[in-house]
C-alpha cells in the first residue's frame, strides 16, 4: 500500500465520525438556538467528532476491522452524549 492509499484509508476511518459531528452539532445549534446561543458552533461540532473518532479507533482495536455496525451504533450514542456534555451539561463555576 502506498502513502496515498494509506491516507485514503485513514480519512475513510475518521469521515463517519466527522460527518456525525457536523450534522449533530449543526442540527443542535439550529434546533436549540436560544439555549445554545452562548456556545460556539465549533465546540458543538468538535466534541462529538472527537468522541466518535475515539470510538472508531476503539472499534478498530477491538474487532480488528473498521465498519462494523456495532461500532457505528456506539459512535452515534457517544456522539450524542458528547454533544449533550458540550452544550447542556451543568457547568461548574
Amino acid at each position: 500500500m502506498g502513502p496515498i492509499d494509506a491516507l485514503w484509508h485513514i480519512l475513510a476511518l475518521f469521515l463517519p465520525a466527522l460527518a456525525t459531528g457536523l450534522i449533530a452539532g449543526s442540527a443542535a445549534k439550529c434546533l436549540w438556538r436560544r439555549e445554545l446561543a452562548h456556545i460556539s458552533w465549533v465546540r458543538l461540532v468538535a466534541w462529538p467528532s472527537a468522541a466518535g473518532s475515539g470510538v472508531m479507533l476503539g472499534g478498530l482495536a477491538v474487532s480488528g476491522r473498521d465498519g462494523r455496525m456495532s461500532t457505528y451504533a456506539l459512535m452515534v450514542g457517544v456522539a450524542a452524549l458528547a454533544l449533550w456534555w458540550a452544550g447542556f451539561a451543568p457547568r461548574r463555576r
